[in-house]
């Protein structure tokens, strides 16, 4: 029998980091309440730790605008590309 691993988005993962990280509750007692296993909130809470030294030392910044460069340059090539297509649609007369 094959089974399928469960995804979770990151939006639920960061929910329940931040609970963890607040400390209301054990990871086992968000385990139950979230029904996800506690060595995943641990790894989930390390990442999120982890994360924010990121979101105040501008790395993100960086990576945001090099992402914006990359995707200009992309929706560029692919303008190229459509003009390439209506051009040989019209040639073979398509």
């Amino acid at each position: 029998m094959k089974t399928t691993r469960k995804r979770y988005s990151a939006d639920f993962k960061a929910k329940v980091a931040l609970e963890a990280i607040r400390g209301d509750l054990t990871l086992a007692e968000l385990a139950a309440k979230h029904g996800v296993h506690h060595t995943m909130i641990a790894a989930w809470k390390r990442q999120a730790i982890d994360g924010m030294a990121g979101t105040f030392s501008g790395a993100c910044d960086a990576a945001r605008a090099a992402s914006d460069s990359e995707v200009e340059r992309l929706h560029a090539k692919i303008g190229q590309l459509v003009v390439d297509r209506d051009f040989l649609a019209k040639a073979f007369g398509r």
